[in-house]
C-alpha cells in the first residue's frame, strides 16, 4: 500500500474518543506513517487532544471531530480513509461521506456492502488496530506506544499522582478510599498531588480536603491536558482507574497502580512490560454505568496501599 506524493490526496485516519482511546492507537497511526512515508496523513480527533497528537509525531494535521457524527471534512476525497473509531455504522458512514478512493475498516452487519475484517471484542484495543493495519499490509508495533516529552514544565516532579475521576462513575473508584490511601502516603513522606479535569474540580478538591493536603496539593484548578501529560511524565508513581492518566503512564512508562472494574485488563489495561501493577476483581460490567463497578468496589484500600508501597520501593 506504500505510495509517495506529498500533493496527492491525504490519508485520513478518524479516532474521535478520548485521550486514553486516543493512545490506544498510536501503533497503527505510526504504522500509516510508515507505510505513506510521502503522503500527507490527517487525523480526525476531538480539538482538544491536539497537543497529545503533536506528541505522537508524524501526524500532519488534525480536523476537529468529537464523535464520528461532528466528522465534517471539507478536503478533496482521501486516497484511503482508516477507521480506528470504533465498530458501529456511524464511523463508517462518516468516512464513506468524505468519497475516499479506498476504506480500511471493520465490517458491519448494518452494512453489507463495506469489506473488512470482523469485529472481535475480546481483542485489546491497541492490538485491534494493529490487527487492521496489519491485514491491510503494513507493518504495526504493539508496544510503539511511546510519546515525546512534553515541552510543558510540570510544577512537582517525582510525586505520587492521584488521580480519581474517570469518564464513568462505573469506573471511579470512590473518592473516600483515594483520600484513604493519600493520606497514608503522604504520612509517609511521599509528596503527594491530586489532578482531575475541568468538571472534576469538586472531586479533587473533596480527596485532597479528605486526605489532610495542602491545598496547594489539588491541581485540577490548572490541570490543562499539556499539564497533565507534563506532571505523568514527571511522576514517581501514578494512582487511578481505567482512565487517560493509565494509558499516558503506560506512554511514558511511568510506575503506576491501576485499578480496573467493568472492563477486563486483557482489553483496556497495559499490554506492554513496565512497571505497572493491575489491580482486578476479575468481574466485568457496564463501562458506561452511572455508578460504581460492584467489581471495582471489591478493591480494598489496603490492597492498593500495598501495590503503592510496592512500586515506590521498586518492586
Amino acid at each position: 500500500m506504500a505510495v509517495t506524493g506529498r500533493d496527492r490526496p491525504p490519508v485520513l485516519a478518524l479516532r474521535a474518543p478520548g485521550i486514553g482511546d486516543l493512545l490506544t492507537a498510536v501503533p497503527a497511526l505510526r504504522a500509516l506513517r510508515r507505510g505513506f512515508p510521502g503522503d500527507r496523513l490527517v487525523l480526525a480527533a476531538p480539538a482538544g487532544l491536539t497537543g497529545i497528537v503533536e506528541l505522537i509525531g508524524g501526524i500532519d494535521a488534525t480536523v476537529a471531530a468529537d464523535g464520528p457524527t461532528g466528522l465534517h471534512w471539507s478536503g478533496p476525497p482521501p486516497r484511503l480513509a482508516v477507521n480506528l473509531h470504533g465498530s458501529g455504522p456511524q464511523s463508517i458512514d462518516a468516512l464513506q461521506a468524505t468519497r475516499p478512493g479506498e476504506l480500511l475498516t471493520h465490517r458491519h452487519p448494518d452494512r453489507p456492502g463495506v469489506c473488512g475484517p470482523p469485529w472481535r471484542s475480546e481483542v485489546h484495543e491497541v492490538r485491534r488496530w494493529c490487527d487492521l493495519v496489519v491485514g491491510a499490509g503494513l507493518q504495526a508495533d504493539p508496544d510503539d506506544l511511546d510519546l515525546a516529552r512534553p515541552a510543558t514544565a510540570p510544577p512537582v516532579t517525582d510525586a505520587v499522582l492521584v488521580h480519581p475521576g474517570a469518564a464513568h462513575p462505573s469506573r471511579r473508584w470512590p473518592p473516600g478510599r483515594f483520600a484513604e490511601l493519600a493520606r497514608a502516603l503522604h504520612a509517609e513522606g511521599h509528596r503527594v498531588v491530586v489532578t482531575g479535569g475541568p468538571a472534576e474540580r469538586e472531586l479533587t478538591a473533596e480527596v485532597t480536603a479528605r486526605a489532610g493536603l495542602p491545598r496547594s496539593a489539588d491541581l485540577a484548578p490548572r490541570c490543562t491536558l499539556e499539564l497533565l501529560t507534563a506532571l505523568v511524565a514527571a511522576a514517581r508513581l501514578v494512582v487511578c482507574g481505567d482512565t487517560g492518566p493509565a494509558h499516558l503512564a503506560t506512554a511514558y512508562r511511568t510506575p503506576s497502580v491501576l485499578l480496573f472494574g467493568p472492563t477486563p485488563p486483557q482489553r483496556w489495561g497495559p499490554e506492554r512490560d513496565g512497571p505497572h501493577t493491575v489491580l482486578w476483581a476479575g468481574t466485568t460490567g457496564d463501562p458506561h454505568g452511572d455508578r460504581p463497578d460492584p467489581g471495582l468496589l471489591q478493591i480494598g484500600t489496603g490492597r492498593v496501599l500495598r501495590a503503592a508501597r510496592a512500586r515506590l520501593a521498586g518492586r
